[in-house]
């Protein structure tokens, strides 16, 4: 049987943040990722300003800047035939005022490869957690099977489940569930962008639609959000009409209409909140959306799910080199992440509730350009309106910075 003395499950952003501090500290950590390379669509790729200076922190900042990326400092809103500024990230504390958009995979394989540098780290790719390894009433290791089929187990001093909301060790454990009500889903896509285009993040409200498309450079990727569970009756429409749904409110998008050809360019995401009531047991702890599974309202999943990686490092990095990781030692990390998961959540269901469930049912309709315009000249005028939903987006409650001694120069 193999050891280590933390076992990651899952390779996402959390998984990958988690093992790489850990192994600053010395600690033995081991990563196993099930696929064979980081390489998936339309995952989440919003770098925010914490994560930005975590990253500066850690010394990986010269080797982010080499990855493509686009900077979103704006979001504007098509009004009256026009592009209004809605929000700006000018005024949010910090040296970085932008959120960036980079490919999760090239920020992922960043990641791997300083973990390599590690001599205490190792991933494992190809290989899949398929449930916890149980001893004298405590979780002590998982069982694991690659893809050739060959199975086996790795013990460990601690587990943590960093294998997002469909995980595994989280169900296994029986772990006490709150869960909330979504009225959408969402379709990803992506269509050319051309050079005449606004910048930035552009929503979209039509009277059929509501949509946010994200500036990736070359192409737009885009969200368009559908009532909770119609996908497979709106899929017996014709794909195009999404477009031009959406060309009849931003003109410019009229030279694409015909971008999407076929359904299977058009990804659902079934979209889910929930919250662990305890997230750790004798052994085991879930950070990220196996914690705390987040809408995609704010793009700000994979910021907390960062944030939980480097709270858990900081707090558990000391008990793990002494082997004694106690629950205790799990509930602290709980305790100090609980604010922002409840606060980001609390602002999703309001959102949901306010904005994007009348939305989706037509009943919300800015088409009346006179009124948008009276709502938008409120929102500029009232500093804490225009100020706390980019700070809120930006860099959140209670940010992490990394640890003395993960930090390099």
């Amino acid at each position: 049987m193999e050891e280590t003395t933390c076992l990651v499950a899952g390779g996402g952003p959390a998984g990958m943040i988690l093992g790489l501090l850990l192994a600053r500290a010395g600690v033995e950590v081991t990563v196993l990722e099930k696929h064979g390379d980081f390489l998936r669509d339309f995952r989440g790729d919003t770098v925010h300003p914490t994560t930005l200076d975590l990253l500066d922190e850690l010394g990986l900042m010269d080797e982010f800047a080499k990855l493509p990326q686009r900077r979103m400092n704006s979001v504007q809103l098509p009004i009256g035939g026009k592009m209004q500024t809605l929000a700006t990230f000018d005024r949010i504390p910090g040296r970085r005022k932008y959120i960036a958009m980079v490919p999760q995979w090239d920020l992922l394989d960043l990641l791997a490869r300083a973990g390599d540098l590690e001599p205490t780290f190792r991933l494992r790719m190809n290989t899949e957690v398929t449930a916890p390894l149980r001893e004298n009433g405590r979780i002590a290791g998982v069982h694991y099977r690659t893809k050739d089929g060959a199975t086996g187990e790795i013990r460990a001093d601690l587990v943590v489940a960093c294998d997002g909301r469909g995980s595994i060790l989280r169900a296994a454990a029986g772990l006490g569930t709150r869960r909330w009500a979504t009225p959408f889903d969402v379709w990803w896509f992506a269509i050319p962008r051309n050079g005449t285009d606004p910048a930035g993040a552009v929503p979209v409200l039509t009277a059929d639609r509501v949509a946010i498309m994200l500036d990736r450079g070359d192409y737009w990727q885009c969200a368009v959000l559908l009532a909770k569970g119609a996908d497979a009756t709106l899929r017996e429409r014709p794909v195009g009409e999404v477009l031009r749904d959406m060309a009849a409110v931003v003109p410019w998008l009229l030279d694409r209409v015909d971008a999407v050809r076929d359904w299977d360019e058009v990804k659902l995401l079934d979209v889910q909140l929930d919250r662990l009531d305890r997230w750790y047991t004798d052994g085991l702890l879930c950070i990220g959306d196996a914690a705390h599974a987040m809408s995609p309202v704010g793009g700000v999943g994979i910021n907390l799910a960062v944030q939980d990686a480097v709270a858990a490092a900081r707090i558990l990095a000391p008990q793990l080199l002494a082997r004694r990781v106690r629950p205790a030692d799990l509930a602290r990390v709980q305790r100090r992440r609980t604010l922002p998961t409840v606060l980001t959540q609390t602002m999703q269901r309001t959102a949901h509730a306010r904005i994007i469930g009348p939305a989706v049912r037509g009943e919300l309709n800015v088409s009346n350009a006179e009124r948008a315009n009276l709502a938008l000249r409120v929102f500029r005028r009232i500093p804490i309106l225009r100020s706390l939903p980019p700070f809120l987006v930006a860099r959140g409650v209670l940010p992490e910075h990394a640890p003395e001694f993960a930090r390099r120069p």
